[in-house]
């Protein structure tokens, strides 16, 4: 029997607030403290928008003041926007209590269309910031005279943005994974976007610290974007299409990549690099243009008692309750709210310890191998406009390839696409060990040799992304997702930590040979620990993880189709 539903309260809505007026009065404070960073960088188009030139110039105090003002704006704004943001935790009346099972449409309807365009748009933006920090690694190391490849005599080591940057999305990527799972998926997906407006104004500090500052930043927002996202669209779609729906959106990793080699060539030689951080203000403010299209999820609304909210987010997606005794498996119960020590627990262990693996794995790789690569190919001879002409073909490619990967993931084998991208990822990484610096000597074998890394590590990290959102209960899913791209960043600041106290980046060779030998212990723990998720319910993997002697309460042939 269908269970009976709280009523709507009065004035709700899908998108509500604590105090909408209060959010929306921070953000546009915000906005405006973001925009009074502007005239700095607007003054050093005279030498080449270097504006670390432009403090001992004359005329320059009003421009310093206006930046004063504009980070108290921020701060203000950032604050007033979260107080108005955060939803009240509070049981509806009419709470149905137990626990219960989400069913829905079979189908891709329109909303979930909708939702994932506006999803897709968030993981594009998202994607592009840590992406950016090898673009502009050259440009801010010219700049500031910094320690690089082809710099060895300079001042302080260029690998120090990308490791506080990465350093930022470590911790962001935990931070966001709690935010996900006390405050709600919507909310922290909003507030990771003001994030993305207000650090753009990297692009406008003087000095190489404050750089370093920002930075940290804005890989705080970046880093917990993608789990948080991926939480969301597990919740939200059917079951059948889950799976595929989550690798193809993650798989915009590969296309962020070739999106930023090509406005790294288009902008830089005429706004330095700079500009790369600086466009983070139209693309942080076009996600919060796209709030009304962004609902919470419908699991972690029930989860939290708030049912009559969950009823108004279910009838835009065609879904239903099934009432306590007639559901395939429940979602199993926790103790409190959810606690990180609980993905080391019963049942989550060998999942955690998976994840944890491969994402460390995949992170030397993408952030020792690809972060890299642009400083590496001018050191090998490569003029910078030639580079990243390279890498963008490189990544538009391997692109097309995603589509295969998210049908195969999704229809296939979620366990078994996850072993042959990783295997496809050492082979083609023994290819830079074999041959070094002379498998650039044949460009048509250069090309698809770097292409099919920069491919299948961001089809690994998406699909890692995906994975962890299935196999974790609903009040540990953001936690989890957290977990999977805290590995992945920590991989990347175990590298960076270690080209830091070298001071030069290591050659292709060597960072291939380091991401190696993780990957290789990495497809023995997914070979060994993973589940399967294909076409399984989210309460029916959680139920066999945490709880395997569980049984279905419903006979094999009087299985409703789950969502």
């Amino acid at each position: 029997m269908q269970p009976e539903l709280a009523t709507e309260p009065r004035g709700s809505s899908l998108n509500t607030f604590r105090n909408a007026y209060l959010f929306w009065a921070g953000s546009i404070a915000a906005g405006i403290g973001a925009i009074l960073h502007l005239p700095m960088y607007l003054s050093a188009r005279g030498v080449n928008y270097q504006v670390s030139k432009m403090q001992t110039m004359p005329g320059m105090r009003g421009d310093m003041i206006a930046m004063y003002v504009g980070m108290g704006l921020i701060v203000a704004g950032l604050v007033a926007s979260v107080i108005g943001i955060v939803p009240r935790r509070r049981p509806d009346a009419g709470s149905l209590g137990g626990t219960r099972v989400v069913s829905g449409e079979t189908r891709v309807t329109r909303p979930v269309v909708i939702l994932m365009v506006v999803l897709a748009v968030a993981v594009i933006i998202d994607a592009t910031h840590p992406i950016d920090l090898a673009f502009v690694a050259p440009g801010m190391a010219k700049e500031y005279g910094l320690k690089s490849a082809t710099n060895p005599h300079g001042g302080l080591p260029v690998s120090l943005l990308p490791l506080s940057g990465i350093t930022g999305t470590v911790i962001g990527s935990f931070v966001w994974g709690w935010f996900g799972d006390r405050i709600g998926r919507r909310a922290s997906i909003i507030i990771a976007g003001e994030l993305f407006m207000t650090t753009a104004i990297c692009g406008a500090m003087p000095t190489f610290e404050w750089n370093l500052a920002m930075c940290f930043m804005m890989g705080l927002g970046a880093g917990g974007m993608l789990p948080i996202t991926f939480a969301l669209i597990a919740e939200s779609v059917p079951t059948r299409h889950r799976g595929w729906l989550m690798v193809l959106i993650g798989g915009e990793v590969s296309g962020a990549y070739a999106l930023v080699s090509w406005q790294s060539g288009w902008l830089i030689p005429h706004y330095s690099w700079r500009m790369l951080w600086l466009i983070g203000m139209p693309t942080g403010a076009l996600l919060l243009a796209l709030i009304p299209w962004i609902p919470e999820s419908p699991r972690f609304l029930l989860a939290y008692g708030r049912v009559a909210e969950a009823q108004a987010v279910m009838r835009r997606f065609g879904m239903k309750l099934v009432a306590p005794g007639q559901e395939e498996y429940a979602e199993p119960e926790l103790p409190g709210h959810g606690r990180f020590r609980q993905l080391w627990g019963r049942g989550l262990l060998g999942q955690s310890v998976t994840v944890a693996v491969l994402g460390i794995g995949i992170g030397v790789v993408t952030y020792g191998f690809q972060l890299w690569i642009p400083s590496d190919l001018e050191r090998i001879g490569f003029s910078n406009g030639a580079a990243d002409s390279l890498l963008r073909n490189s990544a538009l490619i391997g692109y097309p390839f995603t589509f295969l990967a998210a049908w195969l993931y999704g229809f296939w084998s979620s366990k078994k696409t996850i072993l042959i991208l990783t295997t496809l990822t050492i082979i083609s990484l023994a290819a830079f060990v074999i041959f070094g610096d002379s498998v650039t000597s044949n460009k048509t074998v250069f090309l698809f040799v770097l292409a099919v890394p920069i491919l299948t590590t961001g089809l690994v990290v998406a699909i890692l992304g995906a994975y962890s959102s299935e196999v974790y209960p609903t009040l540990l899913r953001g936690r989890g997702g957290g977990l999977a791209a805290g590995a992945s960043k920590a991989g990347g600041v175990l590298v960076i930590a270690m080209v830091t106290a070298a001071v030069a980046s290591p050659s292709m060779r060597a960072t291939a040979l380091a991401g190696i030998v993780p990957l290789v212990l990495a497809v023995a723990a997914v070979a060994f620990f993973a589940t399967e998720t294909r076409k399984r319910n989210l309460e029916e993997i959680s139920a066999r993880l945490v709880a395997p002697g569980v049984e279905p309460l419903l006979a094999q042939g009087e299985r409703s189709g789950g969502g």
